[in-house]
């Protein structure tokens, strides 16, 4: 067992979930949450009732609500919601060698992806992305579950981290592309939530299975506009967790949009939602991003259109009525 010091910072559903898989080797795991009522909970209790209550915690988690006990470890897993990453590893004295980043989006108002924030907030970490078709309560739980995780300090980086990480049912898969593996996780939040308005409007399984086929085509379109490699899509954190958060109400993306289909409205959804829907977040942002860039994203136009309240019907009509065109992911 590699003796690397590990910690998770964020004590959400996936946060806690990835501090159990750590544990399930008897390894003492730090784990970081803001609320001193769940910091309490996990200690004593070692429960969390309120982001994955389905899971009964190991006593070897021990929660704090000190940043500062999280700079001193050699490995990071830092969970935080994409939105707040930036201003979490600020309010840290210093960083760890290695900066694993499980947060799947992109930063409002930059634009940036998560390991773009991480490397100005922490320029001496080495920054590693993992990322896949990973349903919390599963990977608690022990199911089986294969990532992809994306090292940037290339295989010295891979070496260390892997035999830290991995368990007899959490395989990582190795690649050095940063940037797909973020575009994956990023982009497949945004069309799980059309997906799930497909649900929600009862349109059927050929049209879910359709706007997968699609919406796949537009990330590999824009992963290829910000030097993301085809074959990391190709991969479990891309196409597998396409398939994943577009199939099931287990993802937050995908029941967001359920309920948009079934006539609810996004401020109604939106407000005071305890956990994030990160491809709320996201869509605005990527939407702006593509136009800046010229790159073809209807289904990515169309959630943004559904979040700023426009008609669900009046979006899908708008989507199938596009010109007809030949089917090629480099083109619309």
């Amino acid at each position: 067992m590699s003796t690397s010091r590990i910690g998770v910072l964020g004590a959400g559903a996936w946060g806690t979930a990835l501090a159990q898989m750590v544990a399930s080797d008897g390894r003492d795991v730090l784990i970081w949450a803001r609320e001193p009522e769940l910091v309490e909970e996990i200690n004593d209790s070692h429960t969390n009732s309120l982001f994955l209550p389905s899971a009964s915690l190991s006593e070897k988690i021990r929660a704090t609500g000190d940043l500062s006990e999280m700079a001193d470890l050699s490995i990071l897993l830092a969970v935080t919601p994409a939105q707040h990453l930036g201003s979490v590893l600020s309010e840290m004295p210093s960083h760890p060698l290695d900066l694993v980043l499980c947060s799947k989006g992109i930063e409002a108002g930059s634009g940036r992806l998560m390991n773009e924030v991480a490397r100005e907030v922490a320029p001496d970490s080495a920054i590693a992305v993992l990322s896949g078709p990973t349903f919390a309560h599963e990977v608690a739980g022990g199911l089986p579950t294969a990532v992809t995780l994306a090292c940037g300090g290339k295989e010295a980086q891979w070496q260390r981290l892997a035999p830290a990480i991995a368990r007899k049912t959490f395989r990582p898969y190795y690649t050095a592309d940063v940037a797909g593996a973020e575009v994956g996780g990023s982009v497949k939040n945004v069309l799980a939530i059309a997906c799930g308005v497909v649900e929600g409007m009862n349109l059927g399984q050929n049209a879910r299975a359709s706007l997968i086929a699609r919406g796949y085509a537009e990330m590999q379109r824009f992963g290829e506009a910000v030097g993301a490699e085809r074959d990391t899509l190709a991969g479990l954190c891309g196409l597998g967790d396409l398939v994943l958060t577009c199939n099931s109400t287990s993802s937050r993306n995908f029941s967001l949009g359920k309920a948009l289909g079934e006539g609810r409205s996004p401020k109604e959804l939106m407000t005071d939602r305890r956990t994030v829907a990160e491809g709320a977040h996201t869509a605005p942002v990527l939407a702006e991003i593509a136009r800046e860039r010229d790159i073809a994203m209807p289904i990515v136009f169309a959630v943004e259109r559904l979040l700023q309240g426009d008609p669900t019907a009046d979006v899908v009509s708008a989507l199938l009525a596009r010109p007809l065109t030949a089917e090629n992911p480099a083109t619309e």
